[in-house]
């Protein structure tokens, strides 16, 4: 008597038996090459994107960036001012500046401080007018300062600071905060750094341009709080003002001055699509 073999229900309907069994969930999947494997262990793939995201964000926002910080310092140290409270940034640049003068140092700072003097200025406003670039870029920088000037004068008529007294080198008038030479140097080479940023297509004379205007702010800022007409406190807050005041200008006023930054590869493009149009 034979036996005969029982017959598999998943046979006899037709399916194959690996087909009716579900896969796992947490079955690995089919091994990739070992070029796949490598690209995905690089560590350009491994690493986080958060850190160039958050860079991004900072270049797109650079100018929000800059006018927030600004603002926050001007208001702290206005806060301490208004109370007349000695800010301990002034105590700081007494120490480390005032304190350490010497003979063959005050004429230099002398000298560096009349770089935001009014004739220093006239000066490079015509060399400016007669060599920048743009429609009108010598009005552009003299409505800038103007009004850079009419603002000091209204913050130093509202705060009423005196000016430091016993320590200073020079004979200066009028109120202390803010600083009206850094207010001005601010502006004004501020300034000329945004348009050599926004004409100039050479990266290494923009960066060059940069570092030597922002280094001559740093320096007249310096030099008023050597030659004791200035607090620290006063300096700090006119470069806070002419930050949040050039933020605006650059983005509301200068633009009616100053035509649209030059392209070259645009005019290049546009010279060979144009060029087959007048052949005809």
């Amino acid at each position: 008597m034979t036996r005969t073999p029982k017959k598999d229900p998943i046979q006899e309907a037709g399916v194959s038996r690996h087909a009716a069994v579900p896969a796992e969930k947490n079955a690995h999947p089919a091994p990739h090459s070992p070029a796949e494997t490598a690209a995905w262990l690089s560590p350009e793939v491994a690493k986080p994107h958060y850190w160039q995201r958050f860079l991004h964000l900072c270049r797109r926002h650079v100018r929000t960036i800059l006018v927030c910080v600004a603002l926050l310092c001007f208001l702290a140290i206005l806060e301490d001012v208004w109370f007349g409270e000695i800010v301990r940034l002034d105590t700081l640049g007494y120490h480390f500046i005032v304190e350490n003068r010497s003979d063959a140092v005050t004429p230099i700072m002398e000298e560096i401080t009349s770089l935001a003097s009014p004739v220093v200025l006239l000066v490079m406003l015509v060399i400016v007018a007669a060599f920048a670039p743009g429609r009108r870029p010598g009005l552009c920088a003299t409505v800038n300062l103007v009004l850079v000037v009419l603002l000091n004068s209204v913050l130093k008529f509202i705060v009423h600071r005196p000016r430091p007294e016993g320590f200073r080198l020079i004979s200066e008038t009028g109120y202390s905060f803010p600083s009206g030479h850094s207010m001005v140097s601010m502006a004004f080479f501020g300034l000329l750094v945004w348009m050599i940023w926004r004409y100039d297509e050479d990266r290494t004379l923009r960066m060059l341009w940069s570092l030597f205007f922002v280094a001559v702010i740093a320096l007249v800022g310096i030099s008023r709080i050597y030659l004791g007409v200035h607090y620290t406190s006063d300096v700090l807050a006119g470069f806070c003002t002419s930050l949040i005041w050039l933020a605006f200008y650059t983005k509301v006023v200068a633009p009616v001055f100053l035509s649209e930054p030059v392209n070259p590869s645009s005019h290049r493009l546009k010279r060979i699509v144009e060029a087959p149009r007048h052949s005809k």
